[in-house]
């Protein structure tokens, strides 16, 4: 009985320590991690015609260009075994030391792509480099996400998780902000030969150089109550996370991939891979296509949290489904309205509408995930859900809707992989819903 009233008491002394604190400080960290992480994912899609050429070379340009966005799909292949890993290790170890550790490995595959030999240099060893770099970020960045929502959702009380849950998209956001800013000032300064010749190592050197700062702050943080209270209650005789999300949580985890898909579709399409439509399909120059890609990037990280804060206020289901649908509507006419007025101006328009979007869309999930899976296996629900649909529906688009245009010859192509993954994204939703009235989930 002493035993007993001693764990309930440590219980309520967590609880009331959770309401108490102030979870700002805890967010702001996870918060310039995550940014340096996505910076350090995006900057390649930024240079992917540029590397492209240098470590892919071929016959013509087209083959090199699905050469080099193929190899930004290969790091999504690693997100599950990253997710897989890292998540379980969220949820064994805790998510600081996961942030800790995912930002370290990061910091590695960044630094081998900033000094990387090109193709002219060494030969066929030089794109083993690259793939093996983007490997790591693609294993770095699985487990980001499920530690970095985890700690966040987990830092804040119930009735704000959607707000707090999504500067985790914002971030993204700021992440997509500096990637395209630092690649449209290297644009506008510098002239194609110094882009290609060092440029672009620039690019991926000025997040080398921020990673040791994100490393520190992660490693002074605090863990959270929510998951110290989970640790000290497990028994064990309790299967590990990643069998007890696999077995026992698996609709779950499938709803969870088919909610993402949607929005992670829209995303890679309209903001990762808008820079390289620009440029290759509608012929606007390299600065200003990232200037898009930029304002896209904006939006991101100011609407994220109001669209979050709608959930906490509204419901998640409905905030999401409505949001879906939109971007299942729009997407088409979008297209439809730059390749009629391939135009600097619709451009930014473009994608100023486009951020809103990926905001309403995206700035729910993150705590609508953190909802369904519970504490033991958050990290590893969140990790393998968000990091599934990405690889399968999103790492690889840039690839797809290259080849959709090569072999339609429509510059529309993209518009109908989009409305496909937004219907599936819908479908999974009403599910999901459905499973949350019934209490099936959480």
């Amino acid at each position: 009985m002493t035993t007993q009233y001693h764990q309930q008491s440590q219980g309520a002394n967590r609880q009331q320590a959770v309401a108490k604190r102030n979870p700002w400080k805890e967010i702001c960290a996870a918060s310039i991690g995550n940014a340096l992480e996505f910076y350090d994912l995006l900057i390649y899609g930024y240079f992917a015609v540029t590397i492209g050429k240098l470590f892919f070379p071929a016959d013509n340009d087209t083959t090199s260009l699905l050469l080099s966005v193929g190899t930004f799909g290969i790091s999504f292949v690693m997100r599950p075994l990253g997710a897989i890993v890292l998540g379980a290790y969220t949820d064994r170890r805790g998510r600081k030391a996961s942030l800790t550790m995912s930002i370290a490995i990061m910091m590695v595959g960044t630094a081998m792509l900033a000094f990387a030999p090109t193709h002219a240099q060494i030969g066929l060893a030089s794109p083993l480099i690259v793939i093996v770099a983007r490997m790591l970020q693609g294993f770095s960045t699985g487990g980001e996400f499920g530690a970095a929502t985890a700690f966040m959702a987990e830092h804040a009380d119930a009735k704000r998780r959607g707000f707090f849950a999504s500067w985790q998209l914002s971030t993204q956001g700021l992440a997509t902000v500096l990637a395209a800013g630092m690649s449209a000032l290297l644009s506008a300064m510098l002239t194609d030969a110094q882009l290609a010749d060092w440029g672009w190592r620039v690019a991926f050197g000025v997040g080398l150089l921020v990673g040791p700062v994100g490393f520190y702050i992660r490693s002074q943080i605090e863990e959270t109550p929510e998951f110290e209270q989970a640790k000290a209650e497990a028994k064990p005789t309790d299967a590990s996370p990643l069998k007890s999300v696999l077995v026992h949580e698996r609709l779950n985890l499938l709803l969870g991939i088919g909610v993402v898909s949607g929005a992670t579709a829209f995303n890679y399409v309209h903001k990762l891979y808008m820079p390289t439509y620009a440029l290759k399909q509608l012929h606007i120059p390299a600065t200003s296509s990232f200037l898009g890609a930029l304002v896209t990037g904006l939006i991101l990280m100011f609407a994220a949290p109001v669209f979050g804060s709608l959930s906490d206020r509204f419901g998640r289901f409905r905030v999401l489904t409505a949001s879906l649908a939109s971007i299942g509507l729009s997407t088409y006419p979008l297209f439809w309205a730059l390749n009629t007025w391939p135009t600097v101006e619709m451009l930014m328009a473009v994608q100023a509408l486009v951020g809103l979007l990926i905001a309403a869309c995206l700035g729910p999930i993150p705590a609508m995930l953190s909802d369904i899976f519970p504490t033991r296996t958050r990290g590893t629900g969140l990790a393998l859900s968000y990091n599934f649909s990405v690889t399968i529906f999103g790492g690889f688009s840039p690839l797809i809707v290259t080849w959709m245009i090569a072999a339609t010859g429509s510059n529309m192509s993209p518009s109908f992989y989009v409305m496909g993954t937004a219907l599936v994204s819908v479908i999974a939703v009403v599910f999901l819903g459905r499973r949350a009235a019934s209490g099936r989930v959480g």
